[in-house]
């Protein structure tokens, strides 16, 4: 793991992103280095991509540094919280997006899918924020934003293992800000529907007018990231509509089920982020 491209200027807000090498995570680093003042850490597996990335944004004149690393690797989380305090000293906002996708039912593909995404959906966020958390105590006002799902609020047929790590996610999450608020380090959440990426274009669902409402882009996930980090909202749903589903699912469960126990809302590769239909997020970057 090696940090590159850093700029000689010193940043006020230093803004550490992962899974930074395309979809989600690439649009929010894009927003991000828009705000004043910004140096974003770029975190993923790929180098080339990041280093890509980090150039076109030095040029422009914002400032860049990468780190590559897998986040499931034992030693990641330390090396990463290392290299924020070496070259900056400072974290102001955590943005936790890296994550991976998947399909099929717990029957077909049971504990070992299950596992898999909990790894990288959940316990990774976990462990690099555990790993940060003193840093952005020390650099409070401070944030941490997870990137989670509505599969995260309800669950769909052939997203079990999916919707078990976001379900995580969420509800560790909203622990730890309820932990942290004290100590000025806000969590958020970011809560996505359906989105168009690169390789879940989500032709389906844009196709008919009665579902097309239900598909997002990256760069709207971005602003709902910096809504929650750096406005300090605790919770966005992208697209907004989207908060209505988990309350009819409490209101009118039966109705729910029957709603969406034939799969019909279960499109593209199962996820509602779309950071799983990155290649990075087939590891967990």
């Amino acid at each position: 793991m090696n940090q590159a491209n850093q700029t000689d200027q010193t940043p006020t807000r230093v803004f550490l992103v992962t899974g930074a090498s395309s979809g989600i995570g690439e649009a929010a680093a894009r927003r991000l280095a828009r705000e004043p003042g910004a140096h974003l850490i770029l975190l993923a597996r790929r180098r080339e991509r990041l280093e890509a990335l980090a150039a076109e944004l030095n040029a422009a004149g914002g400032s860049a540094s990468v780190v590559a690393a897998d986040l499931t690797d034992n030693d990641a989380p330390a090396l990463v919280a290392a290299v924020a305090e070496r070259d900056h000293g400072r974290l102001d906002l955590l943005v936790n997006n890296a994550g991976v996708g998947g399909r099929g039912s717990f029957a077909d593909s049971g504990f070992a899918e299950v596992q898999r995404t909990m790894r990288l959906n959940f316990e990774a966020p976990v462990r690099l924020t555990e790993a940060l958390l003193p840093l952005l105590r020390r650099s409070a006002p401070s944030a941490v934003v997870n990137v989670a799902s509505v599969a995260g609020r309800v669950g769909r047929p052939g997203t079990s293992a999916y919707s078990a790590s976001k379900f995580a996610l969420v509800g560790w999450s909203e622990s730890l800000q309820l932990e942290e608020r004290r100590r000025g380090v806000h969590v958020g959440l970011v809560v996505p529907g359906f989105v168009a990426t690169e390789g879940f274009p989500q032709r389906e669902l844009l196709a008919h007018r009665a579902t097309r409402w239900m598909v997002s882009t990256t760069d709207k996930v971005a602003d709902a990231i910096v809504d929650a980090g750096l406005h300090r909202k605790a919770e966005r749903y992208v697209p907004r509509p989207w908060a209505v589903v988990p309350v009819l699912r409490v209101l009118l469960p039966g109705l729910y089920r029957r709603a969406v126990g034939g799969g019909r809302f279960t499109a593209a590769a199962g996820t509602g982020t779309g950071a799983a239909a990155e290649d990075d997020a087939a590891s967990g970057q």
